[in-house]
């Protein structure tokens, strides 16, 4: 019960934090919506879909593409580096606050707008006519695990690479675009050629993508997404494990400053 009434309250200062501000989730909220009505509409005319179907390829394909990237991945490192600027991990060695209860609250503030931004997604796609053709439960799972892999990598990014608020933009960058371009969160990966196709392979956010459009969008079940579901399955755990080490080797470091 500790744990969980620190892990509770850790979230909570966060989530506040950002309400007070209001500035990064009001652009959480408009960068996926722009992206997914871009998308919806460009599908419908290129691909001559009706718009209802398009939406149904195209939110998906938002939700891991643009949502959960930038707010999962780079506002969990966002977050550990402006935590570090602004000297609460000095101020978390003389509280009794444990440092698994802080680590699970991060964790769990990022994992609750990447909720929040599924619904806006769903909400927004399903107002052109949209619906969910799938397992809602395998669709969860998949985006649960994709939250969890997002923000264990940028728990890893955040501690290891970023030393200052300004480092955050350039490392997304760095790493994250070219990875979504070759996942298919912007362009349908039926438009690759064979080379990029075999290397994409390597690529979470292409299982991430794979997996949920065919869920989401074709009603497929896991025998359907297997090789997907466990790539993305494995790879959510060792982000997991590899941020757990990276935040105690931050704190570590931090102590000796």
């Amino acid at each position: 019960m500790k744990y969980w009434r620190e892990t509770i309250a850790v979230t909570q200062r966060i989530l506040i934090e950002l309400l007070r501000r209001r500035r990064s989730l009001i652009f959480w909220c408009i960068f996926p919506i722009s992206v997914l009505i871009l998308s919806g509409f460009i599908l419908a005319e290129r691909a001559k879909l009706s718009t209802s179907v398009a939406f149904e390829y195209a939110a998906p394909s938002t939700l891991v593409g643009a949502a959960l990237f930038f707010s999962c991945l780079g506002g969990s490192v966002a977050t550990v580096v402006a935590e570090r600027e602004q000297q609460t991990l000095k101020r978390l060695f003389i509280s009794p606050l444990s440092g698994t209860s802080y680590f699970l609250g991060i964790f769990l503030a990022h994992s609750c707008i990447g909720m929040g931004q599924t619904l806006l997604v769903y909400t927004i796609a399903a107002f052109w006519g949209a619906s969910f053709q799938g397992s809602i439960l395998l669709g969860f799972t998949i985006i649960l695990m994709s939250i969890v892999a997002y923000v264990g990598l940028g728990f890893i990014l955040g501690t290891q690479l970023a030393r200052r608020i300004e480092d955050v933009n350039a490392l997304v960058a760095a790493f994250g675009v070219p990875l979504l371009i070759l996942g298919g969160a912007f362009l349908p990966s039926s438009l690759f050629p064979q080379t990029l196709l075999n290397i994409a392979k390597f690529n979470p956010i292409y299982h991430m993508n794979i997996a949920l459009v065919g869920v989401s969008a074709k009603g497929e079940n896991i025998s359907n997404i297997e090789s997907h579901f466990w790539f993305l399955l494995v790879f959510a755990l060792v982000m997991v494990v590899g941020g757990w080490l990276s935040y105690r080797r931050m704190l570590i470091v931090e102590r000796r400053l």
